[in-house]
């Protein structure tokens, strides 16, 4: 009987210890959610944390922790608690719920595809959830316009692009006739420095052809009087023989 009374007071002490536990957690829950409603949310997840340092299992506790760091734009810190809660919780009504907030979280971030599966999720949860609903096409509507501006986008960069190549290419067409016409241009330059040199060597030419004419017309003239002298010198001796 003495053992019996031992574990009946351990079961008490343990008994209580659990209460304590469970006032302060609704303690702390409850300033939490005075905290959250006065849009205090640093101070609201403050309050969900001490909660959850009490038991570490409360839903509410968790699940309004999450919506206190979505609340201070935590978007990744909120959807971590959010998709530990999904991992844990059973009932449908409250999966449905987390799985709405995931879908916000993934909103929130312009991740559209994985927000479209988390509201499809709530929605398999729960058929009435019309806020999911809600949701869901407004993500499928984002999506396709995040879609339609990515092709934008790359359509734009194309077109970029290809005017970029039709620039470099003219650019360099432009160097090149520029090249073409710079060798043109030194081309004749050179020519006409060629001519300019061999103009006087031609007058040169010119004057020594005058002078060998000269020379040659004096050697005939010189010729011709040697053959005249010649012609008077023999027949004054033809005549002395007579």
């Amino acid at each position: 009987m003495k053992n019996t009374k031992y574990i009946i007071v351990f079961a008490a002490l343990i008994l209580g210890f659990i209460s304590a536990n469970a006032q302060d957690e609704r303690k702390f829950i409850r300033s939490g959610n005075s905290q959250f409603a006065d849009s205090a949310f640093l101070e609201s997840e403050i309050e969900y944390r001490k909660a959850l340092d009490k038991t570490g299992d409360s839903f509410e506790a968790q699940f309004n922790l999450g919506d206190a760091l979505f609340k201070q734009e935590k978007f990744n810190d909120a959807l971590d608690q959010f998709q530990i809660l999904a991992g844990t919780e059973k009932a449908p009504e409250r999966l449905a719920q987390v799985h709405h907030n995931i879908g916000n979280s993934y909103f929130a971030m312009q991740k559209f595809e994985e927000s479209i599966e988390a509201y499809k999720n709530a929605l398999r949860n729960n058929h009435e959830d019309h806020d999911s609903r809600y949701n869901l096409i407004a993500a499928q509507k984002m999506l396709q316009q995040q879609q339609d501006q990515e092709q934008q986008n790359q359509d734009q960069e194309n077109k970029d692009q290809q005017q970029d190549q039709q620039q470099e290419n003219k650019e360099q067409e432009q160097q090149k006739d520029q090249q073409q016409d710079q060798q043109q241009n030194q081309d004749q330059q050179e020519q006409q420095k060629n001519q300019q040199q061999q103009q006087p060597e031609e007058q040169m030419s010119k004057e020594d052809a005058q002078r060998l004419l000269n020379a040659i017309q004096q050697d005939e003239n010189e010729l011709q009087k040697k053959l005249r002298k010649a012609k008077a010198s023999q027949k004054t001796k033809t005549e002395k023989n007579w």
